[in-house]
């Protein structure tokens, strides 16, 4: 094992993601949404006309709609104040497309993403990886084998440089348009950075590519927008990473990813969110899998002060299948709304939905979501299974599931569990062993286990350090 390695594994988990670096900017926009930011955060990239009135109209769109207040037992939004936070801040970098060397980044960006072990996970048991500070990506980089074959993995903005007609058709078009909610809108009219990935014909990535987005100034919106396109018998494994350290004011992140999963083609797409507990989390995602495609979501979220996040899947083509697995956890002062969306538009397809959520000090964790089977989508199927875990009286665990069933030959199924940590499995463990606190860690690891199982072996790691920082205080 190298020096970097266990330099790695002995670094405190916390300390990893909690520290901050004083602001280095070569631009800031002034607060809140106006044409005039806009025009700022367009003209700062160089963009195309075609793009800077894509942003306008989203800004209109975002201007025209009423913030979300009626959804049944939503999180409490009354915080946040978009006209407060800090849409754009481009750190101070020699190039604007990023290096492809971490040693060329300035010293305290580097030292950023060395804490966060992203250079050494690139050496270990990656294809690529795309690092974004602030706004936008400060270091990109894919193994050359895959660029032989074709792949593409870029960042966002470079993308609508150098594949301008890619862009056009699938940016904000069909997948997630604008007009589709108010933070989406919000999304189209600010979004800087992000990633950009194209997987040509019967290429399979053997191993992940990986994104990690690090917010760092106080006040800020990190707005990244994700592009996935996976044609024909294609595969690909896209891992996004994202934290921020703890300010007294907020931060908000609203990203946005539209996935196209082509014919016989398969996509996984896995996040492990740790935002501050200043941070609003709301994101818009969403693929559309045609005939026979593969569509999976993994995700971890936590840390934040609110998420609001339900990656949908539309199952277009006859004989997709969409897998959703997730894990939630809320501590104090946290709600943790989470779910998934399913729309079943085409006969012989099939969705599966597992949902994990730990609540504990007084946190909410809700699992809101939709499964949707149009008329003449015969002999599809979907299964959802929802699985809570409680470690006090005055923490909160709900499950909002809607079904919608217009056809009569389908197979639904849906199953839901909450339940308390239980003396009588404390006590065995301890039995053979354990202390109370190991005990504890214990049954949580094996109740997350679906989800760490999905992810390669460091992310899963991960997953559970992060797991085992945030119960410490039930674990104590």
């Amino acid at each position: 094992m190298s020096s970097d390695q266990d330099h790695l594994k002995e670094t405190d988990t916390e300390a990893r993601f909690e520290f901050k670096k004083e602001e280095n900017s070569a631009v800031r926009s002034g607060k809140g949404l106006t044409e005039e930011v806009i025009r700022m955060i367009s003209d700062d990239k160089d963009e195309p006309d075609w793009m800077l009135e894509r942003r306008l109209r989203a800004l209109e769109q975002y201007q025209n709609m009423p913030m979300p207040s009626d959804w049944p037992g939503m999180p409490d939004l009354s915080e946040l104040d978009v006209e407060e936070i800090i849409p754009y801040i481009r750190p101070d970098v020699d190039k604007r497309e990023g290096v492809d060397d971490w040693t060329e980044l300035p010293d305290d960006i580097k030292d950023t993403f060395d804490k966060l072990g992203i250079p050494e996970a690139e050496k270990n048991a990656l294809s690529g990886v795309g690092a974004q500070y602030e706004s936008e990506v400060v270091y990109q980089n894919m193994q050359e084998q895959w660029e032989e074959k074709g792949v593409i993995f870029c960042n966002m903005d470079k993308a609508v440089q150098d594949h301008p007609e890619l862009v056009k058709e699938h940016f904000m078009t069909t997948c997630v348009p604008p007009s589709d909610n108010k933070f989406a809108a919000l999304h189209g009219a600010v979004w800087s950075g992000g990633s950009f990935v194209y997987v040509p014909e019967d290429v399979t990535v053997e191993m992940p590519v990986q994104a990690y987005f690090r917010m760092n100034s106080e006040g800020m919106g990190q707005f990244e927008h994700t592009l996935i396109i996976a044609e024909e018998g294609s595969e690909v494994h896209y891992i996004e990473g994202c934290s921020a350290p703890k300010y007294g004011t907020h931060n908000l992140h609203s990203g946005g990813v539209e996935v196209f999963v082509g014919e016989d083609a398969h996509v996984q797409y896995s996040t492990v969110q740790n935002w501050s507990k200043n941070t609003f989390n709301l994101n818009t995602k969403r693929a559309i899998c045609e005939e026979n495609g593969t569509m999976e979501w993994v995700s971890g979220s936590m840390g934040s002060k609110v998420t609001m996040l339900y990656p949908c899947t539309i199952l277009k083509g006859r004989g997709s299948t969409d897998t959703h697995i997730t894990i939630a956890l809320a501590g104090e002062g946290q709600d943790i709304d989470t779910g998934a969306k399913v729309y079943h538009n085409a006969p012989e397809t099939s969705s599966t939905i597992e949902s994990k959520s730990i609540a504990k000090d007084g946190g909410r964790t809700n699992y809101r979501g939709l499964v949707h089977i149009a008329d003449g989508a015969e002999n599809s199927s979907t299964a959802v299974e929802c699985d809570a875990l409680m470690f006090d009286n005055e923490s909160t665990s709900d499950t909002m599931p809607y079904m919608e069933i217009e056809e009569s030959k389908v197979d639904v199924a849906h199953e839901a569990t909450v339940g308390k940590i239980g003396d009588e499995d404390i006590f065995y463990l301890q039995s053979r062993g354990l202390d109370d606190d190991d005990a504890k860690k214990m049954i949580v690891a094996g109740f997350i286990e679906p989800i760490t199982e999905e992810l390669p072996i460091e992310y899963a790691v991960e997953l559970n350090r992060l797991i085992e920082l945030e119960m410490e205080g039930s674990l104590g």
